[in-house]
């Protein structure tokens, strides 16, 4: 009985013995674990210099360049419309005639007002001369005594109303006259005629529609004449970005319906008011629209095609670049002593000023580059970029092995000084298969 308990006693030691032997090991790896630097797997590549050329890149439509919108300035029915949309008209070509007969009958009321008032102009001529002379003779028989002062105020009376009466003729006859101009413009107006040679892009009407004419209105918009051999891209570009552009920038154009063919533009208008969507809502966007003309296209470009456009803002050669996502934020290290110490010396201090003391700081543009086996963050001042490079002004001379990914490490997970392994990047390796 002695013997089975003693076996067992031994057996239970053994078991607590191991459990204690696992928990020390447990322990020894957390402890000893826990202090093993980690070591982030990093691309890299070299700071070099490189051409960069800055690009804003926008949406909008393609629009001509000359475009006129024809709305009548009479009202009347459409008696003659020689053409049709998509027609080619020169300038000086009649478009469209309106129904005259009403303007005709008031020009000619209008001239036969005007040929009154000419005529009766010369009657008042011809009393005038009439009571002027009466006037002078009875000056005459006046002085010699032989007319009373009241013949003499009848007849200078008489020779001043005549005078009056003649200046109001005159002024009827101006009026008579514009009058008359002003019917004969009226009926000039029920033709119309094509401003620029161009082609008929938009015909609204048709032959025997009455329109309205634009004296108390818009007047009905008719037609559209546009020059489709001067075509230009109208974009919306960012508030930000906007102050980047400069009148005579070249300009690349993507236009849908070409699928990847481009056309070159240039930057002829920069608008100087504000386009503003979503007002007053998280989603308000501020743009500016940029003309751009297009040059040497041989190709039937329509009004209102969708375009992308890539506009060249600047260029500079031979910069010290780095891959643009190699530049990546860091907050600066802050003096924590020295700015308790500055907020308990100043007792003027209110409590804004202590928080504004307090504030957080803009963050640093930063790369990381390898030393050795670590990272080490530097500080830079960087330039214009395009969609592969950034110009490094300040930080970089050239020659350095700058971190090009992955994006966590570079955007998270480096710290100065962190160990860091480097790996071949995917471009060197596709680069390696295809020389083997």
């Amino acid at each position: 009985m002695s013997k089975k308990k003693t076996k067992n006693n031994k057996k239970k030691y053994f078991i607590i013995g191991g459990l204690v032997v696992l928990v020390l090991v447990v322990v020894a790896l957390v402890v000893f674990g826990s202090d093993k630097e980690e070591i982030i797997k990093v691309q890299v590549e070299k700071v070099k210099k490189h051409d960069i050329t800055e690009v804003v890149s926008a949406t909008g439509k393609i629009h001509p360049t000359f475009q006129v919108e024809l709305r009548p300035e009479v009202t009347g029915e459409i008696v003659e419309l020689p053409v049709v949309e998509g027609q080619k008209v020169k300038k000086g070509q009649l478009l469209i005639r309106l129904k005259p007969d009403q303007y005709i009958a008031r020009k000619n009321r209008a001239e036969a007002s005007y040929e009154s008032a000419k005529a009766t102009l010369k009657v008042r001529h011809a009393t005038l001369e009439q009571v002027k002379s009466e006037y002078a003779r009875v000056k005459g028989l006046y002085k010699k005594g032989l007319a009373s002062d009241k013949d003499l105020e009848s007849a200078k009376s008489l020779y001043l109303q005549n005078v009056g009466q003649l200046e109001a003729q005159r002024a009827t006859v101006l009026q008579a006259e514009e009058n008359f101009k002003d019917a004969k413009v009226e009926l000039a107006k029920t033709a119309i005629y094509s401003p620029i040679d161009g082609t008929i892009s938009v015909l609204n009407v048709e032959l025997s529609e009455r329109v309205l004419g634009s004296s108390f209105s818009q007047g009905t918009h008719l037609m559209t004449v546009a020059d489709l051999n001067n075509m230009e891209a109208r974009v919306d570009v960012d508030e930000n970005d906007v102050v980047r552009i400069s009148v005579g920038d070249t300009a690349t154009v993507e236009i849908d319906a070409y699928g990847d063919k481009q056309f070159t533009g240039l930057v002829y208008q920069i608008g100087n008011s504000a386009k503003t969507s979503g007002l007053g809502s998280q989603e308000e966007v501020v743009n500016f629209e940029v003309k751009i003309k297009l040059v040497d296209f041989k190709d039937k470009i329509r009004p209102g095609m969708s375009c992308d456009a890539d506009i060249q803002t600047e260029t500079k050669y031979n910069v010290i670049a780095a891959p643009i996502q190699s530049v990546t934020a860091r907050m600066p290290v802050v003096d924590n002593e020295k700015d308790n110490k500055t907020v308990k010396d100043d007792s003027s201090n209110s409590k804004d000023n202590r928080t504004k003391a307090f504030k957080r700081k803009k963050p640093d543009e930063v790369v990381f580059i390898v030393v050795g086996n670590k990272a080490k963050q530097v500080k830079v001042k960087t330039g214009i970029s395009d969609d592969t490079f950034i110009e490094i002004v300040e930080g970089l001379e050239g020659g350095e092995d700058v971190v090009s990914g992955p994006y966590r490490a570079i955007s998270k997970e480096l710290k100065n000084d962190s160990a860091v392994m480097i790996e071949k990047n995917k471009k060197s390796r596709n680069k390696s298969s295809d020389e083997k």
